[in-house]
């Protein structure tokens, strides 16, 4: 039994493929992906974009392959990328077959849109001799015809459907590596279609809101969306698509995870919204100290409280606390304990030297902890 039973999120069990060297699915982490906007064939800005992407963390990062020129750049940017490159192939066969050369890690396709069964098959061909796993990706906004006439228009029914319909091709060829997607633009339609999907397949699923909008609104749909997918243990990756930098929905993606208790990456800042009771500067503060400790991936939480009302308590769940008190006068936690008192002045520089102090802390212990395995590993 869990400790705490009401946090407990249990995953639907999923099929495992591999992207590259990352697994997706089954009992593996939740990954996060973004996108490229950057044109492919301008390889050096396209790695440039892809290394700010994973300097945030990001796990999987996916390029447009829409003509020759972006598959022959594909192969400097498969070597200099860090992660798994996915090449988004939308019609044309030979650009998946000059991928999969390339060194693409994974294909995202539509088979239905390849052609005839000759060119799809040649494509699966390519994938199982070059290793490359496949994203069937549906989306509401390019359905095919024949189901907009069914239906009447999208609806969760027409996406499963046609996510069936071309899983269905990949396993006529005998290809069964890979992962499917829903998306839609609309939240309610997203989550139905990839609820039904889910029910109606064992295969890993990719969720996301599609073009979800600007940075502030587009995370918040894709929070509500992603968010009620993973809570019912829907999703095996993800990606938060914003009309903003790549690495700006790898952030987003990884707090929608952080809140879920799915993956923990960096610093949780705990916080209160601040109110007249606050003896210091709480938002400036809070805001200040979340871009002073980005570069921190050691997984701590930190509480920021403005009085004692809420403050000590707060502090005893976290690693570092900070209560405020009176007089300029507050008071430091450290694993929920009171452990000295500060002065107004250099709040943040202070408690982000304390973190950077734990993450050195914990980070030396996970190394310890690996080097006092090693002997034994070896010697089993």
């Amino acid at each position: 039994m869990s400790v705490r039973p009401y946090r407990d999120i249990l995953r639907r069990k999923s099929r495992q493929i591999m992207v590259g060297k990352v697994p997706v699915g089954g009992d593996a982490p939740i990954t996060v992906q973004t996108m490229t906007n950057t044109l492919t064939a301008d390889a050096a800005a396209t790695i440039d974009q892809i290394r700010r992407a994973e300097e945030a963390g990001v796990d999987i990062i996916r390029v447009s392959c829409p003509d020759e020129d972006s598959t022959k750049a594909l192969k400097s940017i498969v070597q200099a990328a860090r992660v798994p490159v996915v090449a988004d192939i939308h019609f044309h066969y030979k650009r998946a077959i000059e991928a999969a050369e390339a060194g693409a890690a994974c294909l995202r396709i539509n088979p239905g849109n390849i052609g005839s069964a000759d060119r799809v098959r040649e494509v699966v061909k390519a994938a199982k001799d070059h290793g490359c796993s496949m994203r069937i990706g549906v989306n509401a906004g390019s359905l095919e015809k024949d189901l907009l006439e069914k239906y009447g228009e999208p609806c969760p029914d027409a996406m499963v459907e046609s996510a069936l319909d071309h899983a269905r091709i990949l396993e006529d060829h005998d290809f069964r590596e890979f992962k499917i997607s829903v998306k839609a633009s609309d939240v309610f339609l997203a989550v139905a279609a990839y609820q039904g999907l889910a029910d109606a397949c064992e295969y890993p699923l990719h969720i996301g809101i599609t073009e979800a909008g600007a940075l502030r609104t587009g995370t918040v749909k894709s929070s509500i969306g992603l968010g009620s997918l993973l809570w019912a243990g829907v999703g095996d990756t993800l990606r938060v698509s914003l009309s903003a930098e790549p690495e700006e929905e790898v952030r987003a993606g990884f707090e929608i995870l952080k809140a879920l208790g799915l993956r923990h990456r960096g610093v949780n800042i705990v916080s209160c919204p601040s109110c007249a009771r606050q003896q210091f500067d709480v938002i400036r503060t809070v805001e200040a100290l979340e871009k002073r400790v980005a570069h921190i991936t050691t997984p701590m939480t930190v509480s920021v409280i403005g009085c004692v009302v809420n403050g000590p308590g707060e502090a005893r769940e976290t690693d570092i606390g900070f209560t405020g008190g009176g007089n300029g006068t507050h008071q430091v936690y450290v694993a929920g304990v009171p452990h000295h008192r500060l002065k107004d002045a250099g709040i943040v520089e202070h408690l982000a030297e304390m973190i950077e102090k734990k993450a050195a802390e914990i980070e030396a212990a996970k190394a310890a902890a690996g080097d006092a395995g090693a002997p034994r590993h070896a010697a089993e």
